[in-house]
């Protein structure tokens, strides 16, 4: 606890002209009768009453002490906390093209995607996070932030209808959508800086190579973690038509090679997830090799702590007033 106002305190010092003005002038106050001797009287042992006839003033003076201290302002210690965290920078590369519509894995790519996602940035709440979306072009979704709550709020807004709908073409653009997650990275400050890279199909669209992507992520000292997601061969795929959809079987095209070469270049690790159990067993092993100890410090807010020294106050004066004009009440 600390006090703000804490030149308050000065006024305690009143408390001493005070007790020295009580003890001097307390024998004129009290009512007094001649006698030609008290020899009588030495002997005669104190009630308690008389035992506890300066009680009033002590209890007055701590009343004092506690209104001072209520004028200074108590508040618990505002405090920084040093703690050693695994904290790290990571950009998520999420492709949205319409094959990720595939449900190869349950309830389709996409949706099996952001639901290990989630639970990825769940279990990271001391890091900052990104999402980059792509499919012929890409954007950021969300630049790296430590507000989970508005980053898993985009991440659950993700559709494949944006190329449907021409806000982007369709494609796959795996160089375009590595630049743009490295781009989030570049001015990082973290000793380690990774970007997940997911995608299902290999590169059709973009002005920029997968490969001159990991180039760029390697100089930035960018480590890429890159999932290929669907099954082998061929994939159910929901086709509408007339009065409903339909199901094609659409063959996997996954350019793996391209995927592991990434990786390669990057010092990171190449994976493949051909179901959902495989997909959230990916993100875990990634969870337990990106494990950076930083120190971090943590503010505590807290508030006003002056109601106890006030309740105290009061009561002091109460049973200062009660012993007053009860027990220690004196006839004049």
């Amino acid at each position: 606890m600390e006090f703000v106002n804490k030149e308050y305190f000065i006024l305690l010092t009143l408390l001493i002209p005070y007790i020295i003005w009580y003890w001097r002038n307390r024998k004129h106050s009290e009512p007094t009768m001649r006698v030609s001797t008290v020899v009588a009287y030495y002997k005669v042992p104190k009630s308690w009453r008389q035992r506890i006839v300066h009680t009033p003033m002590f209890l007055r003076c701590l009343a004092f002490v506690m209104i001072v201290c209520v004028m200074a302002r108590p508040q618990t210690r505002n405090s920084w906390d040093n703690k050693s965290v695994e904290g790290i920078d990571i950009m998520l590369a999420m492709d949205v093209s319409t094959s990720m519509l595939a449900e190869d894995l349950k309830p389709n790519r996409l949706e099996a995607a952001k639901n290990v996602a989630a639970e990825f940035v769940a279990g990271r709440p001391n890091d900052n996070i990104g999402l980059t979306i792509f499919a012929g072009e890409s954007f950021t979704q969300c630049p790296m932030t430590t507000d989970h709550a508005s980053l898993l709020n985009l991440l659950g807004s993700v559709r494949t209808d944006i190329a449907a709908r021409g806000i982007i073409s369709d494609g796959t653009a795996i160089g375009m959508g590595l630049a743009n997650a490295v781009s989030r990275l570049k001015e990082s400050k973290a000793k380690s800086k990774v970007v997940i890279l997911l995608t299902d199909g290999s590169n059709n669209m973009g002005d920029i190579s997968p490969m001159t992507s990991a180039e760029i992520a390697h100089s930035l000292g960018v480590r890429v973690y890159t999932i290929a997601v669907g099954t082998n061969k061929v994939a159910p795929y929901p086709v509408p038509v007339a009065g409903g959809i339909q199901y094609v079987n659409m063959p996997v095209e996954i350019d793996t090679k391209t995927l592991s070469e990434i990786a390669q270049i990057t010092n990171a690790n190449s994976y493949r997830a051909t179901n959902n159990r495989e997909l959230s067993q990916i993100y875990k092993d990634i969870d337990k090799l990106e494990k950076t100890k930083m120190d971090v410090k943590r503010f505590s807010k807290h508030y006003e702590a002056y109601q106890p020294f006030a309740i105290v106050a009061l009561f002091l004066l109460v049973a200062e007033f009660l012993l007053r004009f009860t027990v220690l009440r004196r006839i004049p």
